[in-house]
């Protein structure tokens, strides 16, 4: 495992924001969702292409609070451009568990 310095850490934006509106991402190779997500008024609404879809519908995301690097280049996914990484962690079978605040918290909130 490499060892990085709170510097680096300090590097990557992950901020906390709520979920305004998710639906099917067409065209994707792999199932997928198009997230559109608050960060509050600094960073605003931002989209995503998150492939969740084993254990999230649409309809259950929306209003969900979730972490995603806010800082990293948009990437276009198919027709989409996604522009922050929402995160989650691989359950048994590599299906993604999203990460959320345990309680409601402001959006645009940083991790540290």
């Amino acid at each position: 495992m490499n060892q990085i310095i709170y510097a680096d850490f300090e590097k990557v934006d992950i901020r906390v924001g709520t979920v305004r509106d998710a639906r099917p991402l067409e065209g994707a190779r792999k199932p997928a969702l198009r997230l559109e997500i608050d960060f509050g008024p600094e960073i605003g609404v931002k989209k995503s292409s998150a492939q969740i879809t084993v254990h999230y519908t649409p309809e259950a995301l929306v209003g969900r609070q979730v972490a995603a690097v806010v800082n990293f280049p948009p990437r276009q996914i198919g027709k989409f451009m996604s522009e922050v990484l929402t995160l989650g962690f691989p359950d048994a079978d590599g299906a993604v568990v999203l990460i959320s605040p345990s309680k409601p918290v402001p959006d645009g909130g940083k991790l540290f």
